[in-house]
């Protein structure tokens, strides 16, 4: 059975819940008990070794936890001879005998579910009548893993969270990333570093501030297992959405990892990771999202703690918090003397332009490219994504460039990149191939200008081409005689003062000396204008689609002439035909 069968078997559960749930709860009951079935399955064949175990170490009185760990082979464990096949055995007592099961989970899987509120529901189904019969269903729904891996096993999350969020007018895109994205992005983040990542016993950390169901963290597991199975990834995270929390904490945990790097809260308020480094991120945080609800607390931080903090170089408008994102994982990169750090993080077409010279969002971008950090942007085709169809961009940044992209900026335009699905997923409509995914992946490996069918696809600047001054060009006030009105007090005494009616503004390259502008533009159309340089402001902006437009010069007037004459004649004909 693929994913997207097993995801609608175990929905059909839903049909059970009719008339006692809305259609936006099904979710509140059909992911706990997915959830719980996998553990249950992943458990069954080390149990009766368990319970001997505790058995013995409990007449010794010895703490049985790590033993327990062991016997398991994974990184959690229960002590109850219950499983959901034998609860459903004694129907009169499912309540209770659930109950006992769920609390002899060791303290990671209780934890979560309680972000599930699972304990709510079971009262909740056990009053309706139905309790009995939504565990038998899931006790007939075989989730071991090697009948469905860990990787499927996610897919089946990501599918029912999708349809959960569908049904209660939530956006699924805020739970998770397309799968075919996130392998683009892990490709771009590990293939300058395929020489390191193949030494035997190599270990690095990879971190998602906005986790969701942790399909970035288990895509960039999967990468390395492919490529080095004994190199070992830490994966950490953080995730604000309970369910979501809950799901990507039972996915780690049956991996292996240590869950106590998944944190559950804001990212922007609670840094839940504190002075931590990482090797490499991934992000895929909310659009267009306001960060109203944080405001005092990152305000607060950007204040008092400047670049000590995460948001020294400035904050966006308030209307948009992805690059209070960006920001943040700037601040979890290693030092370049320590090894450095890469991130690939995505959003939408707003950062890269919005906001003038001196704005919180150009300041950002300032920051970013000044310091050298920005290695390339990746164009995404739209209807990409499962909760809009915008443009969106791959920003991969790193403060360990190799020589040859030094000073440099890659711009990869794969919007023309895509198949049709055979199925539309809510906004959904587009997916990349692998050959796409090897495309871009080639394009940013190979670092030089390409084109395809006579259109850019990859282009190489300098930093700086991205940056510009916003000069004022001022004008003389003039009296109703036509005399230049001088200033009377302190500094501007004697000099001429500026008309505001007449101020102007213009953007110059930073390439372009500011001088010579002036003399060129400006001096022949206005002699008596000045340069207020009190007021220049430097600015950075990405004009991403401008440096990929290929001018289509229009048809020749005779061509469109000849062609309205044919349509006018055919129009002639059938009148006379319909006259006739």
């Amino acid at each position: 059975m693929n994913q997207q069968a097993l995801s609608s078997f175990i929905w059909s559960v839903a049909d059970l819940l009719r008339g006692d749930y809305k259609q936006s709860e099904y979710g509140r009951v059909i992911l706990p008990f997915t959830v719980l079935r996998r553990l249950d399955c992943v458990l069954e064949a080390t149990k009766p070794a368990v319970l001997a175990e505790f058995e013995e170490r409990r007449k010794q009185g010895i703490n049985p936890e790590p033993f327990l760990l062991r016997k398991a082979g994974q990184s959690f464990y229960n002590t109850s001879p219950l499983d959901l096949k034998t609860l459903v055995g004694d129907q009169d007592h499912i309540r209770e005998n659930l109950f006992s099961y769920l609390g002899a989970f060791s303290p990671a899987v209780r934890d979560i579910f309680e972000r599930f509120e699972f304990h709510t529901q079971v009262e909740r189904l056990a009053k309706a009548g139905l309790l009995y019969q939504v565990a038998e269903r899931f006790a007939g729904i075989d989730l071991h893993p090697n009948r469905v891996d860990n990787h499927q096993m996610g897919l089946v999350f990501e599918e029912l969270i999708r349809r959960f969020a569908e049904l209660s007018n939530e956006t699924a895109g805020e739970h998770f990333t397309p799968r075919e994205v996130i392998r683009l992005m892990v490709n771009l983040l590990f293939i300058e570093d395929d020489d390191v990542l193949s030494k035997p016993g190599v270990v690095r950390t990879v971190y998602d501030p906005a986790a969701g169901t942790g399909g970035m963290l288990s895509t960039a597991g999967e990468y390395l297992a492919e490529h080095n199975p004994d190199a070992r990834l830490t994966m950490s995270g953080q995730e604000l959405n309970p369910e979501s929390y809950a799901i990507c904490k039972a996915d780690m945990l049956i991996k292996g990892q240590d869950v106590a790097n998944i944190v559950f809260g804001n990212t922007l308020s609670e840094d839940g990771h504190g002075a931590r480094r990482f090797d490499y991120m991934l992000s895929n945080p909310p659009f267009g999202v306001d960060w109203k609800k944080v405001e005092k607390e990152v305000r607060k931080e950007h204040e008092a703690r400047g670049y000590d903090g995460r948001f020294g170089p400035g904050l966006p408008r308030v209307s948009d918090g992805s690059m209070l994102f960006l920001l943040h994982l700037l601040s979890k990169m290693r030092p370049a003397a320590e090894g450095g750090s890469r991130f690939a993080i995505v959003l939408n077409g707003s950062p890269l332009f919005t906001g003038g010279a001196g704005s919180g969002e150009s300041e950002i971008r300032r920051h970013v490219i000044e310091n050298d950090l920005l290695e390339a942007i990746i164009g995404l085709p739209t209807d990409m994504f499962y909760n809009t169809g915008i443009a969106t961009y791959v920003w991969v940044v790193g403060n360990r460039k190799p020589q040859h992209r030094k000073g440099k900026v890659q711009l990869i335009d794969a919007s023309g990149m895509w198949r049709k699905m055979r199925k539309s997923l809510g906004s959904k409509r587009k997916e990349l191939s692998d050959e796409h995914i090897q495309e871009v992946t080639r394009l940013f490996g190979r670092f030089e200008e390409a084109r395809t069918d006579g259109k850019p696809i990859s282009r190489i600047f300098r930093n700086e081409d991205f940056g510009y001054r916003t000069i004022t060009v001022e004008r003389p006030l003039r009296d109703d005689t036509g005399k230049v009105v001088l200033g009377r007090k302190g500094k501007q005494k004697g000099k001429p003062q500026p008309d505001t009616a007449l101020r102007d503004t213009e953007n110059l390259p930073l390439t372009e000396d500011v001088e010579t502008y002036f003399k060129r533009e400006v001096l022949p159309h206005a002699p008596d204008a000045w340069i207020d340089h009190e007021k220049t402001k430097v600015g950075y902006e990405i004009p991403f689609n401008r440096h990929f437009y290929v001018f289509k010069p229009p048809r020749p007037l005779e061509e469109i002439d000849r062609d309205l004459k044919a349509v006018v004649s055919r129009i002639q004909t059938m009148l006379t035909e319909v006259m006739g």
